[in-house]
């Protein structure tokens, strides 16, 4: 937290802050990674969206405000030139809070964001911003009896927000007086409304009803038990927050990496979650970290709080010695250490649509990739046609109804709502509801081919093989055979020729794929987490490499690879 800033003289400046920083950053004047160019799209892209009529939130400048002119009277408790003086927000901090806090529901006012994933390099002022959000929440949202928690694994964990949060208060009696605050040892507190804020260590108490929750490093939480029991206790309150402000980590198999993959995603377009602010400061995947505008890249408050010869030490530190390499990008770049490569570039995925559908088809040649997950989990078939030098795919996909009315699984109840998922009655996927289909399709299409994983289908596809009279292929998906027909779909979408009708499940599909190879550089696809599922993208691949090997014209051949 920050410079003071000169000519603030709008009737909204924190607002008009934020607006300007993220004008800047998508139109390059600020250097960021994507994933903040796309917080900033999001927010310019909604004020747009919100002219509409139909569109259920607005931007409320007054509610913007007054969590950042809330901030700003709070006072620094650490550092030789900064301890005792006022914060003054930074514009990406005024972004930040202006955002979250200003989105606004058009129905009746209350807050649209209930969640804030906020990855945030080390020395970034992480700490005071959740404290500050803890303090407004705790007193001044205007909620009788309202119940903040910081919370964390440990107990010294639990104080990086909370003891800020305490000093603050002793530190500015004006604001201790104003609202009736009693700063305990371990607890602070309002008589008045019953309000407290308080450390938490593991799960609050039974009865608990958080108004707000601050997750401070929640790359160190080993379960989701702490944020999922202070989500789900937050039913009975109308506008709570649940904000994680943490760095990367080491541990992608743990609850802090699936949150920011669900972050990533709804970043990209390709997760639907209105609830959810997030923003990730790092660097691309282009980037070369050896070189200091990397770091520059990754690091907001760079010059503020974060000192150049401070950093510059780190990367030196990181060039020299190996072992040190993963630890220091992960806390000073925000890259998680062993986190796999996504393999499609979104951007070029998306940029790949079109406004044909499977109805466009009939008659025409195709091939059916068709993948059986076990009975309790997705199941994909895929129809690929070809025109000229373009291909079409178009998705088709199945799951038990008692899977996807889990509360964990709003995604596919949207996407079962939307026609886009077969949600078979329930607790095991009934495949025919597949061949049903496929017979379908087989009376509208020429289908030349049907390929297919045989782990889970030999039942199913020895009765199909009664029943149709084209050829069905057994797919082997070892790396020796896939990673050919993986650089093809490659070399077709990145060409902008493999065409598809933007199927949201299958495009969060696409985002899912994660780069394997072997020692010999045989190519695979894999995924990062079990609920990240993959199968629509496999089903596209293996109906691809059937069209590969009947082919009447030569293929993209793009050398992606070398």
């Amino acid at each position: 937290m920050g410079r003071v800033r000169e000519g603030m003289m709008s009737a909204h400046p924190f607002s008009t802050a934020a607006n300007r920083y993220a004008r800047d950053v998508v139109r390059g004047k600020i250097a960021t990674c994507s994933y903040v160019r796309q917080a900033c799209g999001r927010h310019l892209s909604d004020q747009e969206r919100s002219k509409s009529r139909d569109y259920p939130f607005r931007w409320d400048r007054d509610a913007a405000e007054r969590i950042c002119r809330f901030a700003s009277n709070m006072v620094h408790v650490k550092g030789r030139e900064w301890a005792g003086k006022k914060i003054v927000l930074e514009p990406w901090q005024s972004f930040i809070l202006a955002v979250a806090f200003g989105w606004v529901r058009k129905a009746d006012g209350l807050r649209r964001f209930r969640e804030i994933y906020a990855e945030i390099p080390r020395k970034s002022g992480k700490s005071v911003l959740g404290a500050c959000i803890g303090l407004y929440m705790f007193a001044a949202d205007g909620e009788p009896g309202a119940e903040v928690y910081s919370g964390a694994t440990s107990e010294k964990q639990a104080w990086e927000v909370f003891g800020p949060a305490r000093q603050m208060c002793l530190k500015n009696p004006s604001f201790v007086s104003h609202f009736g605050i009693h700063v305990g040892a371990k607890n602070l507190h309002i008589l008045d409304n019953a309000s407290k804020f308080e450390p938490v260590i593991g799960k609050p108490g039974d009865g608990a009803s958080p108004h707000c929750a601050i997750v401070d490093e929640y790359h160190e939480h080993q379960t989701p038990d702490l944020y999922d029991t202070m989500l789900t206790g937050m039913g009975a309150r109308s506008q709570p927050m649940l904000a994680v402000i943490t760095t990367a980590g080491v541990d992608t198999s743990g609850p802090c990496y699936a949150k920011r993959d669900e972050a990533v995603k709804v970043l990209e377009g390709t997760l639907e979650n209105d609830q959810l602010f997030a923003i990730i400061f790092t660097i691309d995947e282009d980037d070369d970290w050896t070189e200091w505008p990397s770091w520059e890249k990754a690091n907001p408050n760079l010059g503020v709080s974060v000192y150049p010869d401070f950093l510059q030490a780190r990367r030196k530190e990181a060039l020299q010695i190996a072992s040190r390499q993963n630890i220091l990008k992960c806390k000073h770049l925000n890259v998680w250490a062993n986190a796999g490569s996504a393999w499609i570039n979104m951007v070029k995925w998306n940029a790949c649509r079109t406004d044909v559908s499977m109805d466009d088809f009939a008659g025409e040649p195709c091939w059916v990739g068709v993948d059986l997950a076990s009975k309790v989990d997705l199941t994909a078939m895929v129809l690929l046609f070809r025109r000229g030098d373009e291909f079409y795919l178009f998705g088709r996909h199945y799951l038990p109804a008692e899977t996807v009315n889990l509360p964990e699984n709003a995604h596919y109840q949207r996407w079962t709502a939307e026609g886009h998922l077969v949600a078979t009655p329930g607790a095991r996927t009934d495949y025919h509801y597949l061949m049903d289909d496929l017979l379908a399709y087989a009376g509208r299409f020429s289908i030349r081919e049907l390929a297919y994983d045989p782990r889970e289908a030999e039942m199913l596809m020895q009765e199909i093989r009664e029943r149709v009279s084209f050829p069905c292929i057994e797919i082997n998906q070892s790396p020796a055979f896939i990673s050919e027909p993986m650089k093809e779909f490659e070399a077709l979408y990145l060409s902008g020729k493999l065409r598809h009708d933007g199927d949201p499940l299958l495009t969060w599909q696409a985002a899912n794929v994660v780069l394997r190879s072997t020692r010999t550089k045989a190519y695979y696809p894999g995924k990062e987490r079990a609920e990240n599922k993959i199968d629509g993208i496999v089903a596209a691949i293996m109906a691809l490499s059937r069209a590969m090997l009947h082919a009447e014209e030569p293929f993209v051949g793009m050398e992606v690879w070398d």
